[in-house]
């Protein structure tokens, strides 16, 4: 626990409605996040302790991360597509399977070799849904999508799991963490999934971690020691590679994600229903190790 967590828990920032998809800007040296129903992008500035409005009316943008060039590649509810944002020029990247538009893009990472690997849950097109607009989902499904900007192919990667939400690579990119969301109402228990990966394709997955009915695994980091460091509710887990249990820390409401940043790395942002919360760690992200 002392080595993980070295620091207090810090409040930054209060004032979203549902704070999602958080990603630390090495260039500006800031962390950016989804305030998803209030339709808008924040930038919280270490530096200064300033937060702002970095963008509105976004159509409900969700999980984002970089890519090679170091522009955000992000998840958009409201377009149902994966786009990227080059200091305010945002562009589709993708936004549909075949001739069926995709559901809600919810979270998202850049492998090694620069494709794009995205979970595609419906959360952005249910009935009454805040987070993006009503629609039907047209390919029948909720995959996990690798998207090769190269060739522009689309292909499935995993087609097992309910709401598939949260995903990070094991360092080594030999796995892949998803999390399903999808919970008891869907008859099926909130856990992270592990797939091994091979020349771009994911095999038969198997059960990382089972969590309890109130504690779904939103978001997630891996960091360079393969720690999985996942929202779990109101908290914050850390699992080591094999599943066990390493350090939780309890926050006052309910965390949706969470990313590595800072100048070093070692701080831990977290985005939890109405904040924007900071963590001192021990460790760092694998991007950083790039």
């Amino acid at each position: 626990m002392d080595e993980l967590i070295t620091g207090t828990l810090e409040k930054l920032f209060e004032g979203t409605v549902w704070a999602e998809g958080p990603v630390w800007i090495p260039e500006s040296q800031t962390v950016r996040w989804s305030d998803i129903p209030n339709n808008r992008i924040l930038e919280f500035n270490p530096a200064t302790g300033a937060t702002r409005e970095y963008a509105t009316a976004v159509e409900y943008t969700n999980g984002r991360t970089l890519d090679h060039d170091g522009d955000v590649v992000q998840c958009s509810h409201g377009r149902r597509r994966v786009e990227r944002d080059d200091d305010g020029d945002v562009t589709p990247i993708v936004d549909s399977f075949g001739e069926y538009r995709l559901n809600s893009p919810n979270d998202v990472v850049v492998a090694a070799d620069g494709t794009v690997w995205f979970t595609d849950p419906p959360y952005g097109i249910l009935p009454g849904t805040v987070e993006g607009h009503e629609g039907e989902q047209e390919y029948g499904g909720c995959y996990v999508f690798r998207f090769d900007p190269a060739t522009e192919e689309l292909k499935p990667v995993v087609t097992d799991l309910v709401h598939p939400n949260g995903l990070a690579f094991s360092p080594d990119e030999s796995l892949l963490y998803v999390s399903d969301t999808a919970g008891a109402a869907h008859g099926v228990p909130f856990r992270i999934a592990a797939y091994p990966v091979e020349e771009g394709a994911c095999g038969a997955g198997t059960t990382f971690v089972e969590l309890e009915e109130d504690r779904a695994s939103d978001g997630f980091r891996v960091d360079v020691e393969g720690r999985i460091w996942t929202s779990a509710g109101a908290s914050v887990r850390v699992y080591a590679p094999d599943g066990s249990l390493l350090a939780a820390v309890e926050l006052p409401e309910r965390v949706s994600n969470l990313c590595f940043g800072g100048p070093d790395g070692h701080d831990l942002y977290i985005t939890a229903t109405t904040s924007l919360y900071r963590l001192r760690t021990g460790t760092r992200d694998t991007v950083w190790t790039r």
